[in-house]
């Protein structure tokens, strides 16, 4: 019975979620309630609070199943003992753009961040946790872009500060331009050839070299 019971809330947790997906895609952030998203998942609010302390906590809940595998990934590219750390950032960038392409949940949930998360309060806590996101995320490319000049695979005098600011833009706004038209181009298609420009970027453009700084 206990079984049984754990089971029935993993799945009424998941109804959640799901629901959460659909109403904050079809009506932004900001304009769901909790109220809302239980009608949707035809639960009461105080299932969802037996779940999740608040609208916050959901949100991120909803983007875990997304992002902890791609965070994952980017964590593992950026460890000091990846013999090969420019090659895993490109199958990481590129599983990133397949899946939004073909993964119906992972383009919906991309698309709620970067399209209907309305941020219009600095203290919002969900402004918070994506700021906190991105933040981790360029960190955590300059740890590779590191590891790639010192395994010689990219220019010893690289800045790697701005060459990971660069990057990050670059894949970031690949993605976002999709999200936005998706018929503008084919991004399963041309996923690899974008981001190898964005690698040939890393190692060939003169201004992102450190001597750039003092010009």
């Amino acid at each position: 019975m206990a079984r049984c019971t754990k089971e029935e809330a993993q799945e009424t947790r998941n109804r959640i979620l799901d629901a959460a997906e659909n109403v904050f895609h079809e009506q932004g952030v900001a304009r769901t309630s909790l109220e809302h998203i239980a009608q949707a998942a035809d639960v009461t609010r105080g299932a969802i609070y037996w779940h999740f302390k608040n609208k916050s906590d959901l949100f991120d809940a909803m983007c875990e199943r997304v992002r902890f595998p791609v965070e994952a990934m980017v964590q593992a590219s950026a460890d000091d003992k990846t013999g090969d750390p420019l090659g895993q950032l490109r199958n990481t960038c590129l599983f990133v753009l397949r899946e939004a392409a073909e993964n119906e949940r992972t383009r919906k949930v991309f698309g709620i961040l970067f399209h209907r998360c309305e941020y219009i309060d600095a203290a919002d806590l969900i402004m918070s946790r994506q700021q906190q996101s991105f933040h981790r995320g360029t960190s955590n490319i300059e740890r590779i872009l590191k590891n790639a000049v010192a395994k010689g695979q990219l220019p010893a005098d690289l800045d790697v500060r701005i060459a990971a600011t660069m990057f990050h833009a670059s894949w970031s706004g690949i993605l976002n331009n999709w999200l936005f038209s998706p018929a503008s181009f084919n991004l399963a298609r041309d996923a690899a050839r974008l981001v190898d420009a964005c690698i040939d970027n890393l190692r060939h453009a003169l201004t992102l070299r450190k001597h750039q700084a003092h010009q």
